[in-house]
């Protein structure tokens, strides 16, 4: 299954409790498109936040982000790694 690196941009003022809601948001839906969230990243000071997914497309990632009502700027298709 391809995997996909996402980033969302402007996420100021997360804390723990904040950024994990949404991540179990992701969680909750996920395998309604096929989609396995693997961890996910933020950095408090710029509000990015990247999420690491294996998915049948980048599609399906943004469908579920947009569900849980954080819709990705970004979805990288990541097909190299070591």
């Amino acid at each position: 299954m391809p995997k996909f690196m996402d980033v969302h941009h402007g996420m100021t003022g997360l804390t723990p409790e904040k950024f994990n809601e949404a991540h179990q948001a992701d969680l909750a839906i996920q395998s309604e498109e096929g989609v396995t969230f693997e961890r996910a990243w933020a950095d408090t000071e710029s509000g990015d936040v990247f999420c690491l997914s294996d998915a049948p497309s980048a599609g399906a990632v943004q469908r579920i982000h947009e569900r849980a009502g954080h819709k990705a700027d970004e979805i990288h298709p990541l097909t190299l790694s070591l």
